[in-house]
C-alpha cells in the first residue's frame, strides 16, 4: 500500500493488535493465528499491527516476526499489515528490511528497550530505520524512546516515509505539542494499554484514533466504542467504560503483564487456539479465566 494512502487510512480508523498464537510447546502456530485473523476480518478496521506489544513482539525472534507477517499477508492480502519492529538500530534496520521483503506495508517502531539515550541518539535511530526501508514508519513514543515535538519535526522533514506518531506515555502535554507542531503531516494514534480508558482525554490533545487490544476477543464492543468516540457520543463511551472496560481493567491490573495475558485469555475463551503467553509473562489463573468468561458473557 502506498505510504500516503496508509497514512490517510489510519488517520481516524480503528487499528487492531492481533495476539500471536503459540502451540503447546510455545512455538508460533500459523494455522490458529490465521483462523483468528479470518474471524476478525468480518469486522472493519483500518489496519492490523501484527507482532506488536499485544502480539508479544518482545518475545519473538526476528525470523518469527517475519513468519507472522507472511502468515498475516497470506490470510488478509487486502488488509494493511503493519508489523512491530524494534531493539537496537542495526537490528531494527535489518528487521524492517525483512518485514518489507515479506510483504509488510509498514512498521511500528517500538523502543530500543533497557538503555536510556539522549534525544540525539533516539533521533538518529529513528532516522536510520526510516532510511533503511521504503515502507511506512510509525514511531511508538513509549518507554526509553520518548521523542520531543522538535525531534519529530526534524524527522518528518527528513523522512517522507515517517507517517505516524503513536503515544503510550500518557504525557498529554507532549502529545499536544506534537499534534500542534506537526499538524496533518502525521497520523496520530493513541497507544496506552487498553487505550479506550484514555481515548476521550487524548481526543482533546489532537489524537482522533487509537489501537484496540480488546478487539481481539470482543470486536463488537471495540467497534461500538470507537463509533461512539468518533461521533463524540460520550454518554455511550462512558456506559461501555462502566459495563466492560473498567471491569476488564480490574482483571488486567491483578498482575504485571496481564495487559497482554488477559487479551490472549479472551481470545481463547472465544474459541481460538491462541496458546500460552511466553515468559516472562504468565497466563491467567483458573479463577481469573472464570472472571474473564463472566465478563465476556455479560458484555456480549
Amino acid at each position: 500500500m502506498d505510504n500516503s494512502d496508509l497514512k490517510e487510512r489510519i488517520r481516524t480508523g480503528l487499528l487492531s493488535f492481533p495476539v500471536t498464537a503459540f502451540n503447546s510447546d510455545g512455538d508460533f502456530a500459523p494455522k490458529p493465528f490465521a483462523a483468528h485473523l479470518e474471524w476478525l476480518s468480518s469486522y472493519p478496521v483500518a489496519g492490523l499491527i501484527v507482532a506488536g506489544g499485544t502480539g508479544e513482539m518482545f518475545s519473538l525472534t526476528p525470523s518469527e516476526i517475519v513468519e507472522v507477517v507472511k502468515t498475516a499477508k497470506q490470510t488478509q492480502p487486502d488488509a494493511p499489515i503493519i508489523a512491530g519492529c524494534g531493539y537496537g538500530t542495526r537490528m531494527a534496520c535489518e528487521l524492517a528490511q525483512s518485514i518489507e521483503a515479506a510483504g509488510g506495508d509498514g512498521i511500528l517502531l517500538l523502543p530500543h528497550y533497557l538503555i536510556g539515550a539522549p534525544q540525539e541518539g533516539i533521533e538518529a535511530r529513528i532516522r536510520a530505520v526510516c532510511k533503511s526501508t521504503k515502507m511506512a514508519v510509525i514511531v511508538y513514543n513509549r518507554g526509553q524512546a520518548r521523542v520531543t515535538a522538535e525531534t519529530l519535526e526534524r524527522l518528518a522533514d527528513d523522512c517522507p516515509n515517517l507517517i505516524g506518531f503513536k503515544d503510550g506515555t500518557g504525557d498529554i502535554d507532549t502529545v499536544r505539542r506534537v499534534t500542534l507542531k506537526l499538524g496533518n503531516r502525521l497520523s496520530y494514534i493513541g497507544g496506552m494499554p487498553t487505550h479506550e480508558l484514555f481515548a476521550q482525554a487524548y481526543r482533546g490533545a489532537g489524537m482522533p484514533t487509537y489501537s484496540s487490544a480488546v478487539f481481539n476477543f470482543v470486536p463488537e464492543i471495540a467497534l461500538r466504542f470507537h463509533k461512539a468516540f468518533t461521533a463524540g457520543d460520550d454518554a455511550t463511551c462512558e456506559q461501555l467504560l462502566a459495563d466492560f472496560y473498567y471491569p476488564f481493567a480490574t482483571i488486567r491490573d491483578r498482575q504485571s503483564g496481564y495487559a497482554v495475558s488477559a487479551v490472549k485469555a479472551g481470545v481463547i475463551l472465544r474459541g481460538f487456539e491462541a496458546g500460552p503467553v511466553r515468559s516472562p509473562l504468565t497466563d491467567l489463573t483458573d479463577e481469573e479465566m472464570e472472571m474473564m468468561k463472566d465478563l465476556i458473557e455479560t458484555s456480549s
